[in-house]
């Protein structure tokens, strides 16, 4: 038998008790609705929301796809994207903390940005509130699972949920789909490997709040050039006024920032426009604004801030407050 060859659906692996090893499965009672020990009750929707680095020229996506439809026909996915920049854990992380709280509970996010593959980091599943997140162990859920309270976290050690062999360069395809595959079907997360107390976290980067300012970062270019930054959370309060809730950590209590007495710059360059839209600036225009997560945005109304103001990631962005 070729190494990756021992394939059943869930209904052929039920039926048949000399199924390999692989392929074997819980019984019909733990699909659907389970609950897991002393853990909440999760309905699982079968939907797989994936984000990679591994773009869309190649069979990588595709392959994963396959597995996962091959272990359980009725899983359904959503592409949250496959253009992260390579090996960029840190852009995958700020993707993911942006798009999870969109899906329907149940979801199971598959994020495969790893560097490490092959190496000692760890597969890891992990189950917060109603939404499952399986990825490597380098750092790339700790923005999203950072708004948890209760979080169950697993290693993705059994081989029974794994292609076998795993390989040493292609874990998406052998040990992360096939754990996504298995528990959109409801394999309860317990049965995948043992909980762990401790995972790799990245750097959440702080925005510094001082009297007379607000210092913080670009953490995301977009593909317009927009520029993302780790202010926030803003909200409008009047066409005038913003407020300022921190996200990450848990929020002090709000500030209120009139914008008509607020400066922005951005590697060394004021902007004094703070505008709802990018519509409400000049063409060509650099503009400030709140992007649709809520954070500081700089953009260039039908251009590329990051080009026109030469910004990179981890330029310094400063708010001065109380400028006329």
């Amino acid at each position: 038998m070729a190494s990756h060859s021992c394939y059943l659906h869930l209904a052929d692996a039920r039926e048949y008790s000399d199924a390999p090893v692989c392929c074997q499965q819980p019984s019909p009672a733990t699909i659907g609705e389970i609950v897991l020990s002393n853990w909440a009750s999760f309905m699982f929707t079968g939907l797989i929301a994936l984000l990679t680095d591994f773009g869309d020229s190649d069979i990588y996506v595709g392959v994963m796809k396959g597995v996962i439809k091959t272990i359980h026909p009725r899983a359904e996915f959503v592409d949250i994207t496959h253009n992260i920049q390579p090996q960029n854990v840190r852009q995958a992380a700020f993707a993911l903390l942006n798009a999870y709280r969109y899906f329907p509970p149940g979801t199971i996010f598959l994020v495969v940005v790893d560097p490490g593959v092959g190496s000692t980091r760890k597969p890891i599943a992990a189950q917060a509130d109603g939404h499952i997140f399986i990825a490597p162990d380098n750092g790339v859920l700790s923005y999203a699972l950072a708004e948890f309270e209760t979080i169950r976290i697993i290693e993705l050690s059994n081989a029974v949920y794994q292609l076998f062999p795993p390989s040493n360069t292609f874990h998406g395809r052998d040990i992360f789909a096939p754990a996504a595959a298995h528990m959109a079907a409801g394999v309860p997360l317990e049965r995948l490997g043992p909980l762990v107390d401790r995972i790799f976290k990245l750097t959440i980067p702080q925005m510094k709040i001082e009297t007379n300012r607000i210092v913080g970062q670009v953490i995301h270019i977009d593909h317009f050039g927009n520029v993302m930054t780790n202010i926030g959370r803003l909200d409008w309060v009047t066409p005038t006024q913003l407020r300022l809730e921190p996200r990450l950590p848990a929020p002090p209590s709000p500030i209120l920032l009139n914008t008509n007495q607020m400066l922005v710059t951005v590697n060394g360059q004021p902007i004094k426009e703070i505008h709802p839209s990018y519509g409400a600036a000049p063409r060509g225009s650099p503009l400030v604004l709140v992007d649709s997560n809520g954070n500081l945005e700089i953009a260039v109304n039908q251009g590329s801030a990051a080009q026109q103001l030469q910004v990179t990631i981890d330029d310094r962005v400063e708010i001065q407050i109380g400028q006329p």
